[in-house]
């Protein structure tokens, strides 16, 4: 089983991957433009996988290397992977301590979502949300090793649009997590939060603040079971 969910993850990502290859490629020509090698960006891509703290990293990238105010602006921004990682405890529930850090090491919002909707039709395995994460990982990495490569060439990324591909991405997975009137409450909620996070609070805490609020308000609707178990 774990094979085929593998083989499953890979493919359900395959739909995203060009979008992924496409925002990565942005990423490496910015890269190019502040100086890091072809090595620097690999074990970034290897180590990291994360292409919202990479983007803050390279903006960050100018000598001397501000450390700690790195290391703080990607644990700041990478913490909505706690939530990420609360919701795959199911999946994960029969997998020993390593396979579950690789597992989420491998876990990027794109492939968590897709493995969220398949659950909801079907079982799957946490090898199915591997299978995602080399689909993409391998997608993201050949987009930003290309754009570095053909940096020089592009002064102005934006020009190509490809930074959008990130958001248009986001729209089809938030749109393939709905389930009806129940989520309008907790959206709403995230989505206020965030707003006002993002305007009264320096950094990136209105990913978290919106991410908490919303799985609050989640929580404390009541789900079809919880109304037929009080009507018991």
């Amino acid at each position: 089983m774990s094979a085929a969910d593998f083989r499953s993850g890979f493919a359900a990502n395959l739909t995203v991957a060009a979008s992924v290859a496409a925002y990565g490629s942005v990423l490496g020509v910015l890269a190019s433009q502040q100086g890091l090698s072809l090595v620097q960006l690999v074990v970034m891509n290897l180590i990291l996988f994360a292409g919202s703290s990479q983007f803050v990293l390279i903006e960050m990238w100018r000598p001397p290397l501000p450390v700690f105010e790195m290391v703080l602006a990607v644990a700041v921004i990478n913490l909505r992977y706690m939530l990420i990682g609360a919701s795959l405890r199911p999946l994960l529930r029969n997998s020993s301590l390593g396979q579950r850090m690789g597992f989420v090491h491998m876990a990027a919002d794109e492939n968590w979502a897709i493995t969220m909707a398949a659950r909801r039709n079907r079982p799957v395995g946490p090898y199915h949300l591997l299978g995602g994460g080399v689909c993409l990982i391998l997608s993201w990495s050949l987009g930003t090793i290309g754009g570095m490569l053909f940096g020089a060439a592009i002064s102005n990324p934006e020009t190509f649009a490809l930074d959008f591909a990130f958001l248009a991405v986001f729209i089809a997975l938030a749109a393939s997590l709905w389930r009806g009137r129940r989520d309008i409450l907790p959206w709403l909620i995230a989505a206020g939060l965030a707003l006002a996070s993002e305007a009264l609070i320096p950094g990136k805490w209105y990913i978290i603040i919106g991410g908490l609020g919303g799985a609050l308000a989640a929580m404390a609707i009541p789900g079809p079971r919880d109304r037929e178990a009080s009507h018991a």
